[in-house]
């Protein structure tokens, strides 16, 4: 009997055998590091392009992504994205769906949407724009026609309106006292937090066939019944856990049973990610370390119920230990079905 539970669950010893892929990282180095760490420990990586300052810099991303996916076929996919920075152009859709596709060609998988859209950038009349303009429908419309996926990195997590000290994870602490310019509680003339998941909703409400992944976990983090109802609503919605372990951590020191539960029950729904970003300038041996330890502790989480600590929670807390099936889904198997990635495998 104590065999066959065993076999049931994961140990820490399967973790380089077993095939895994972080759905959210973001790398343009060309020192071979990510790419010899992800063979050593059994990952594919899916490196994504994302709109944070200009048209150029979009274009940057890209060669560098394409780069990599052509350089290491079976460590890559990419996913690209698009500037808003031409708004205001009578030509925008026009252009940006043709800009799509010449990605979809080369073998991009999605399209990544970035926290600009909502909070950041504004139109030549100084209004923001939000992810549910009716300007962005066609160009939605055209991903969904084209069978590929939109990511979207829509709002920040809640602790974002707070001050830093109600924050409930450490690394959100950190993030918001470094970059006080998205640190919404700072500006309280900017949108809410509800406002903006409301406009995420409504996006979602009017493409209920669009693919989506709601990238750190849809903003939602700080709460698996918040999280849960929005899957319950949008079927076609899944979620990254990208850069918000620690809101689930958090969470577990307060209700193991209840987030071990969600991840149970949504187990199609959820993809590893990490977030992890390289560009090369970092020393290899201490990249590689780094990246390693953390892919580490979130398979010591999910695959054990030991106890363990973490810099982003202040408590100890304990590994959710989940059935095969379902990391096999959280760490590989939906990355290929929502992504439609790594073909033949």
């Amino acid at each position: 009997m104590a065999c066959q539970e065993t076999s049931e669950y994961y140990t820490i010893e399967d973790y380089s055998r077993i095939k895994k892929v972080d759905t959210h990282i973001h790398t343009s180095a060309d020192n071979g590091a990510f790419e010899e760490l992800a063979k050593r420990d059994n990952f594919q990586l899916v490196n994504i392009v994302v709109d944070t300052k200009d048209p150029q810099f979009v274009l940057d991303q890209y060669a560098s992504r394409t780069r990599l996916k052509t350089e290491y076929p079976d460590v890559y996919e990419f996913i690209t994205s698009f500037s808003v920075e031409t708004w205001d152009d009578e030509d925008f859709v026009e252009k940006t769906i043709a800009w799509l596709d010449e990605g979809f060609e080369a073998g991009a998988v999605g399209v990544k949407v970035w926290k600009n859209i909502g909070m950041e950038f504004r139109d030549k009349n100084g209004e923001l724009i939000f992810v549910d303009d009716p300007k962005l429908d066609p160009i939605f419309d055209h991903i969904e026609k084209r069978g590929k996926t939109l990511i979207g990195h829509l709002a920040e997590p809640k602790n974002c309106w707070l001050p830093l000290e109600e924050m409930i994870v450490n690394n959100d602490k950190d993030y918001f006292r470094d970059h006080q310019k998205y640190h919404m509680y700072l500006h309280p003339e900017m949108p809410s937090y509800e406002e903006q998941i409301a406009a995420r909703d409504r996006m979602l409400e009017k493409h209920p066939n669009l693919t989506f992944v709601g990238a750190h976990m849809g903003s939602l983090e700080h709460d698996v019944d918040e999280l849960a109802k929005r899957l319950d609503k949008f079927p076609n919605m899944a979620v990254d856990l990208a850069a918000r372990i620690g809101q689930v951590f958090y969470q577990t020191i307060h209700d193991r049973e209840k987030v071990r539960d969600f991840f149970i029950k949504y187990q199609d729904r959820l993809l590893y990610a990490t977030d992890i970003g390289y560009g090369g300038k970092q020393e290899a041996e201490a990249f590689q370390a780094f990246a390693h330890e953390t892919w580490m502790l979130d398979w010591k989480f999910f695959v054990t119920d030991e106890w363990m600590t973490s810099d982003r929670v202040d408590e100890k807390f304990q590994g959710l230990k989940l059935p095969k099936e379902v990391v096999d889904k959280i760490f590989y198997k939906n990355a290929i079905k929502w992504f439609k990635m790594f073909p033949g495998e």
